[in-house]
């Protein structure tokens, strides 16, 4: 029987959509689903509020990149958030994991897998899919996706656009805030990566993204 919990689905497949806040409603218990199909929209919803109690992410967004878009979704609130994606390889979900996720289902998984994914959130527990492991190979960009994983919303906005080649000035016209701000976030940003230039960071943002992507063999 459903309760009062409530779960916001981020995807850009309708069909997928539908299905699967059929399947929350079912299986996990969820009283109300909301879909939207772009980050930015959920980013919208998750500061109009009320917050849902889970978020469910695809990583494959129109308007992000990578582990951009759970990266963000992570700073925007403090429900826990579930990866649900088709891009199901071992470093995927290592990278998915260090960013902070709740757990990871990949899309092609029946309704017991998310049975026991949101009964294992609902625990306080991170649910992987059966049988999985962290490769040994995803340990430096799993570092990588968890040194991102400190930065805050705005931070992590800004990274994005300091990795599409603009400037300080540039950054302050697009945010609408002043050029000494962002210059205080790019230092607060190489602070949290440990790093001591723009190209640096920009180099564990890509590194972050090829976990995202990448296979692992």
């Amino acid at each position: 029987m459903a309760d009062d919990r409530t779960a916001l689905i981020v995807d850009d497949h309708p069909l997928f959509c539908d299905a699967l806040a059929l399947t929350l409603r079912a299986v996990a218990g969820f009283g109300a689903v909301e879909t939207v199909y772009r980050l930015d929209a959920a980013l919208a919803r998750l500061d109009a509020g009320p917050l849902p109690d889970v978020v469910v992410l695809d990583l494959d967004l129109p308007d992000v990149d990578g582990m951009g878009g759970l990266l963000r979704v992570r700073a925007a609130t403090a429900a826990p958030v579930v990866v649900v994606s088709s891009l199901a390889d071992d470093r995927v979900i290592a990278a998915t994991l260090a960013a902070g996720a709740a757990g990871f289902v990949p899309k092609h998984a029946g309704r017991e897998a998310f049975r026991a994914a949101f009964e294992a959130v609902a625990r306080g527990q991170r649910y992987t899919p059966e049988g999985w492991q962290p490769p040994a190979s995803a340990r430096a960009s799993s570092e990588a996706v968890a040194r991102l994983a400190q930065l805050t919303r705005q931070q992590a906005r800004i990274l994005e656009l300091i990795c599409q080649g603009m400037l300080n000035k540039q950054i302050a016209h697009d945010l609408a805030i002043a050029e000494t701000t962002v210059k205080a976030h790019v230092t607060a940003i190489m602070r949290k990566l440990g790093v001591q230039s723009r190209t640096q960071a920009v180099l564990i943002a890509q590194e972050a993204r090829f976990a995202s992507l990448a296979p692992s063999g």
